[in-house]
């Protein structure tokens, strides 16, 4: 199984561990770490860690891309991204042990010229010739419309190629609608796209199904420390994970994107494919920056992992 993944506004994350962070005084930095990140690019991280083949695809400021040519080749990701004059924004992260949680500051990414989307669509048309997923992730910039993932899938599954879509706001409520394969919002993005507010498996399973109903083959939700619910035709799962030390929850999402499609190129059920794709996420809640520990810690995570059969 070939994969891509696409990043129209990555970013360089840079992480800062601030114990007892208090917004509106001075906080003492004690240690920081920059990572080239943005979901697509998380995604292409985790899954090189699996051990599997995978391109990265995207818009990208030349001047700031060595974190993203260091993780590139040091990971084995084949490099197709497309280079913008400019910087790639660089987002902050801001980790409190204490608290245990994350603060994001998601920085605007830049904006591309026409000629730069005319390069990215030359690239995108070589590679379809040579993958056969293509991850949709992340957010759109200004400059490209909101439905330029509607109009992707379009083209993808013309070819005989699958999608799956992990985005937000409108790019996802207009892409859903023309019947990716594979979704993965969280509960709070599921709840928008519905009108509703969801607040547990059930909610969230009764949600799945109108979109599994719609032509999606597979919806996976993340809910946070309570796990995930994954819906495949008439069959669901819940996924409830142990309890782990967390270093960062920034890619923890797109580790089970990558979990996700791993077990999908292995074959495996419904209900091995949410062990495995919740064991991804424990793994890259245990680090900081779009890696995952040893393949050996990942099986040891899966076999923690609680499957509760819903449907």
């Amino acid at each position: 199984m070939r994969i891509a993944t696409l990043s129209l506004n990555p970013a360089i994350d840079q992480t800062a561990r601030i114990p007892s962070f208090t917004a509106g005084r001075v906080n003492r930095v004690e240690w920081e770490q920059s990572d080239a990140g943005g979901k697509g690019v998380n995604v292409a991280s985790f899954l090189a860690d699996a051990g599997i083949q995978v391109a990265a695809t995207g818009l990208f400021g030349s001047g700031n891309i060595e974190p993203f040519l260091e993780l590139f080749s040091r990971k084995g990701i084949d490099d197709r991204c497309v280079r913008l004059a400019g910087r790639t924004r660089v987002n902050v992260k801001i980790a409190d042990p204490v608290l245990d949680q994350v603060t994001d500051i998601n920085f605007p990414g830049l904006s591309p010229a026409a000629a730069d989307l005319v390069r990215l669509t030359k690239t995108l048309d070589q590679l379809l010739a040579k993958i056969d997923w293509l991850v949709l992730s992340g957010s759109v910039p200004a400059g490209i419309p909101d439905t330029i993932y509607a109009e992707l899938i379009d083209q993808l599954q013309a070819r005989g190629k699958q999608v799956l879509l992990d985005a937000s706001g409108a790019p996802f409520a207009e892409a859903v609608t023309h019947g990716p394969d594979i979704i993965k919002p969280n509960i709070d993005e599921l709840a928008e796209l519905v009108g509703r507010p969801l607040t547990g498996p059930a909610e969230v399973l009764d949600a799945a199904m109108s979109l599994i109903d719609s032509g999606i083959r597979l919806v996976a939700v993340s809910m946070g420390p309570d796990g995930a619910v994954f819906v495949e035709g008439d069959a669901a799962v819940h996924a409830i994970p142990p309890t782990i030390q967390v270093k960062s929850t920034v890619g923890a999402g797109d580790a089970m994107v990558a979990g996700i499609l791993t077990g999908t190129a292995r074959g495996l059920d419904l209900a091995d494919r949410a062990r495995l794709a919740t064991a991804f996420s424990l793994g890259a809640l245990g680090e900081v920056g779009p890696h995952l520990p040893p393949m050996s810690v990942i099986d040891d995570f899966a076999t923690r992992v609680q499957i509760k059969t819903l449907k």
